[in-house]
C-alpha cells in the first residue's frame, strides 16, 4: 500500500483513479460507436455490410478492452495500467490525424486532451509508487 502522503482513496492514489476515469470513457465511446455501426449495418445505411460489421467489431473487442483497463484502474487492479498506456500512445497518431489530414481539429483538440491527461496521471510519481509498490520496490 502507498504511504507517502499523497491522495489515496481506499490505497489508490488519486491520479491512478483519475486515469481509469479517463479510459473508460475512451473505451464506453467506443463500444457506444460500435453498437451505433451495428445498427447502422442492420438498418442498410452502410455501403457494405462487411466493412461496418467489421469496424464495429474492431470498435467492440479494442474499447472492450479499454472499458475494462479503465474500470480496473478505477477499482485498483493493476493490470488496467498496461492496457491503458498502450492505448494511450496508439491514440496519439489519431489525434494527429485529426488534427492535420481529417480536418477535424475540434475532435483532434478534445482527443488529444484526454489523451495527453490519461497518460501525465498513468506516469505521475504516485502512480508510478503504486504501481512499483506491488513488487517491493522503493522508489522514494
Amino acid at each position: 500500500m502507498v504511504d507517502s502522503g499523497e491522495n489515496t482513496v481506499g490505497g489508490v492514489p488519486v491520479t491512478v483513479r483519475g486515469a481509469g476515469g479517463l479510459v473508460a470513457l475512451e473505451g464506453a465511446i467506443a463500444v457506444i460507436v460500435a453498437v451505433v455501426l451495428v445498427v447502422r449495418g442492420l438498418l442498410g445505411h452502410d455501403q457494405s455490410q462487411a466493412s461496418g460489421y467489421g469496424t464495429a467489431a474492431w470498435f467492440g473487442i479494442l474499447g472492450g478492452a479499454v472499458l475494462a483497463a479503465g474500470i480496473g484502474l478505477l477499482l485498483g487492479y493493476r493490470w488496467g495500467r498496461a492496457i491503458a498506456t498502450i492505448a494511450q500512445i496508439l491514440l496519439l497518431p489519431v489525434t494527429w490525424s485529426l488534427l492535420t489530414d481529417s480536418h477535424q481539429p475540434v475532435y483532434g483538440a478534445l482527443l488529444g486532451v484526454v489523451v495527453i491527461a490519461a497518460l501525465v496521471l498513468l506516469f505521475a510519481p504516485a502512480s508510478t509508487r503504486w504501481m512499483a509498490s506491488e513488487y517491493g520496490a522503493d522508489l522514494d
